[in-house]
């Protein structure tokens, strides 16, 4: 199963294609992200922007599985957004001036990471269990190890291939997973993003600026729960609660 949009880490009100490429959502912002997020590497994927009507705006990136999906990318510490509105950046519910000017319905966001030895940093994966469907982690000491910063990291925003510069450098060592918000005023249709993961892109760059070149996001290999997978699906046992 190919890298897609994830029916578990969205908000309920979003909505997604059969393809799992496309997500729409109104009435305020929610989030959706990916299946599948890197730790470290430098990787690429585009987002074109399908509607936003007359009263739709989109916050568009990277998020870690914290991120709160009840709210826009950027809302909090976990996700890292670039603005439709003005073209700038938004982390920490903190927005900055970023790009020269927003962008629009129609155009292309390249999001770009890199993590340069990013496993070195991140922190140690947590025990997993699952139970009714859901993957839940837990640390056996019952401390949760904390992240450290990954040296040279860096996110930065394609414009329809035009370098809109650094958006976020110094980045936390963990797994970040692309990631998108939409938003309308009630009772208008949904805003619609669609996910590009690659191999072939509309505004893939023709240059880097020195930066890692970076892999297509569907080359993110499929890791199933206990390292087991079979056509995409879980096929371990479900673990009942203790009693």
């Amino acid at each position: 199963m190919k890298i897609c949009l994830s029916k578990v880490n969205k908000a309920e009100k979003v909505e997604l294609s059969e393809d799992r490429l496309l997500a729409g959502s109104c009435k305020g912002y929610r989030m959706v992200r990916a299946t599948r997020g890197v730790v470290k590497g430098a990787w690429y994927f585009e987002i074109k922007v399908e509607k936003l009507g007359e009263t739709g705006h989109t916050r568009l990136g990277w998020s870690t599985e914290k991120g709160d999906l009840q709210a826009p990318v950027g809302y909090d510490g976990s996700s890292f957004g670039y603005r439709d509105i003005d073209g700038s950046k938004i982390h920490k519910a903190l927005r900055e001036k970023y790009g020269e000017e927003g962008y629009v319905e129609g155009d292309v966001v390249g999001c770009y990471i890199s993590l340069p030895d990013g496993d070195l940093y991140a922190p140690k994966a947590p025990d997993m269990v699952r139970y009714k469907g859901q993957k839940f982690g837990f640390a056996t000491d019952g401390k949760e190890e904390s992240s450290k910063v990954v040296p040279g990291s860096e996110i930065t925003f394609f414009k329809n291939g035009v370098c809109q510069g650094v958006a976020f450098k110094d980045l936390f060592g963990g797994c970040y997973y692309p990631a998108a918000s939409m938003y309308t005023l009630p009772n208008q249709p949904n805003c619609v993003v669609k996910f590009n993961f690659g191999p072939e892109f509309e505004f893939f760059p023709e240059e880097f600026g020195g930066r890692p070149v970076p892999t297509p996001m569907i080359e993110v290999p499929y890791q199933g729960f206990d390292g087991r997978a079979e056509n995409g699906e879980f096929i371990e046992n479900e673990v009942q609660p203790n009693s």
